[in-house]
């Protein structure tokens, strides 16, 4: 037998490298293991950040999954590092092409031509440059022709979708510098500061669009989109009537303003417009299918507004939950307090946090629903706490491992509040006000960990020690009796939620 230490002198010590992970990535690919191969491509890409051909891999890969703009990204990177490659430039320019970008699609097409006219992608090169060539001779007046410009836009974009809106804005800015009348970026500036809050700044800039372009059309829609958000009927009426006289002629145009009639509740109009392009290109743009929906669904056509939300699971399974006809609408009359937007985001914005908690919890009982959480301010989720995290988290229905130990108490304090709800749904504003005491004490609580044993009892003890301050003659026997629980036990959980008053604070 050998011995151990004679054993690790024969031991080679190895540490994987990226072409290591490439190539097990090319064996994956090999043999139809796309996710393996993406996944050890990822990989190599880390531990090779600088070598172009694990770059370009994962980057057709990317492509094929149909994440363009990860592939552009990773496609960049490697023509700087390998400027003479022509398949990088043949990938770049079909992936340009696929995104929009004809200007880059055309250019990167023709280097690859430059490098390898008779090269294997050749005719692929002639087709891009075709494409891009009739393109361009069919845009409008005033489309940009600096393809640095289309290209900083595009990722300005990208940025504030990623919510890195100070980013965004310094890029938007520098090209307004440059192209005083690209119209295009003032609109998307505009937007990146009403997700900030700055609504008077991305106001004047939608007005110094249509100073200089009259009748822009998506300086319009989001003028009303700012106008409905902020509750300005008198603004919001009048470019309602403006937006519905419209006759768009593009797609792209079609599309912003039926998404713009479908979100302001002109579903009728916005089922035209978005009808009108349903076999033109947008077959993976989720929010088609999701203003289609409704728009359908509130427009009579509940078949086809089905039909289109199955469509767009399929694209972003994050969607189930929020369809049309999820909502309880015919059960809540003008009064209740679910159809109250205002009263909802007062409590967003509250400074107190169990003020934040209650409105959370409402957010999941009302119509409002879907507005509400696309809304750029009212829903801040980075200053938010763990607790107001998990709340939300609960609204959006999301799925708790029910073995998890460390969520049980925060599932039962929600279950308490859904003992109480079942109770009053649905809501009036005199309701609120035992929610509020109860969210007080459920924050208190948390913080304490407190293990929220019995909901039920719970909700009779809170319901109790709201009533009894209140009201006079209310009796835990009656309160005891309406929950099913004993008088004893009522007692043991009312003096179990004192502590976590206010006015027992040290």
């Amino acid at each position: 037998m050998k011995s151990e230490k004679n054993t690790r002198k024969n031991v080679v010590s190895f540490i994987p490298n990226g072409e290591f992970y490439y190539k097990k990535a090319v064996q994956a690919l090999n043999r139809d293991q796309d996710e393996k191969a993406l996944k050890y491509l990822r990989r190599a890409a880390e531990l090779s950040p600088e070598d172009s051909l694990i770059l370009l891999q994962y980057a057709i890969v990317e492509m094929e999954a149909g994440r363009i703009d990860h592939a552009l990204e990773l496609l960049r990177k490697a023509n700087e590092i390998d400027p003479n490659e022509p398949e990088i430039l043949l990938f770049l320019a079909e992936g340009s092409a696929q995104v929009g970008l004809t200007e880059d699609a055309k250019y990167f097409a023709e280097e690859y031509l430059r490098l390898d006219e008779m090269g294997e992608y050749a005719d692929e090169a002639i087709d891009i440059i075709d494409f891009a060539t009739s393109i361009e001779e069919n845009s409008p007046p005033g489309s940009p022709s600096n393809r640095e410009v289309v290209y900083l836009q595009e990722k300005a974009r990208k940025l504030m979708e990623l919510g890195k809106l100070d980013e965004a804005i310094e890029i938007l800015e520098n090209i307004i510098i440059d192209q005083p009348d690209f119209w295009a970026a003032y609109n998307n500036l505009s937007l990146a500061y009403f997700y900030k809050g700055e609504s008077e700044q991305a106001r004047a800039l939608l007005y110094e669009v249509l100073q200089g372009d009259y009748g822009n059309l998506h300086a319009l829609c989001n003028l009303t989109v700012m106008a409905y958000y902020e509750k300005d009927e008198e603004e919001l009426q009048a470019l309602t009537e403006l937006l519905v006289k419209l006759s768009p002629f593009s797609f792209e145009h079609r599309y912003k303003l039926g998404a713009t009639l479908a979100l302001i509740g002109c579903y009728q109009e916005a089922y035209k417009w978005l009808r009108s392009m349903k076999r033109q290109g947008f077959e993976d743009d989720p929010g088609y299918y999701f203003w289609f929906s409704h728009a359908a669904y509130f427009s009579g056509f509940e078949e086809e507004a089905r039909s289109t939300w199955a469509k767009l699971i399929e694209i972003d399974p994050e969607k189930d939950g929020y369809e049309p006809w999820a909502m309880k609408h015919t059960e809540l009359d003008a009064n209740s307090i679910e159809l109250n937007r205002d009263f909802i985001v007062e409590k967003l914005e509250s400074e107190y946090r169990s003020e934040r908690l209650l409105g959370i919890f409402l957010v999941g009982k009302s119509p409002h629903q879907q507005e509400i959480l696309a809304h750029p301010s009212w829903i801040q989720v980075d200053n938010y706490s763990a607790i107001e995290k998990l709340f939300l988290a609960y609204t959006m229905d999301h799925d708790f491992l029910s073995d998890d130990g460390t969520v049980k108490p925060f599932l039962r304090s929600v279950e308490v509040a859904e003992i109480l709800y079942k109770f009053v749904e649905p809501m009036k504003l005199n309701d609120t006000f035992l929610f509020q005491m109860w969210f007080v004490l459920c924050e208190r609580a948390l913080e304490n960990g407190y293990p929220f044993k019995n909901p039920n009892a719970l909700a009779a003890a809170t319901e109790y020690m709201y009533k009894s301050s209140r009201m006079k003659n209310v009796t835990k026997k009656s309160v005891a009796a309406y929950y099913g629980i004993s008088t004893a036990t009522l007692t043991k959980y009312v003096n179990e939620l004192i502590q976590f008053l206010p006015l027992f604070d040290k």
